[in-house]
């Protein structure tokens, strides 16, 4: 199954889905800040069980109760809808009860 790279078009598209999401570097982009480091980690689990079910894993980076997310598809070249589909389903994850701030 060929992965396709998305058009400019349908980027834009995806990102008026995509609450807290934006492109950065030429990958969907976005920074969390949770309450504590407790709860940065515990949100990365639940997102690590994600990144393994559909086989497609970010580039992140935590820091106490930060954390940052970035995707992209390198097997398409760029950003593919399996990013969108990534971040839709991380943004499921989000409760009021996370306190996360962008």
């Amino acid at each position: 199954m060929t992965i396709e790279k998305l058009t400019p078009d349908a980027i834009r598209t995806a990102l008026g889905q995509l609450e807290g999401w934006t492109i950065e570097n030429e990958k969907l982009h976005r920074e969390m800040q949770f309450d504590d480091f407790v709860a940065a980690f515990g949100f990365m689990a639940k997102v690590a069980l994600i990144a393994e079910q559909m086989g497609h894993h970010p580039e992140w980076f935590n820091v106490y109760n930060r954390l940052v997310i970035d995707l992209t598809t390198h097997d398409a070249g760029g950003l593919s809808q399996h990013d969108v589909d990534f971040a839709l389903r991380v943004n499921a994850l989000l409760t009021p009860a996370d306190s996360v701030s962008a």
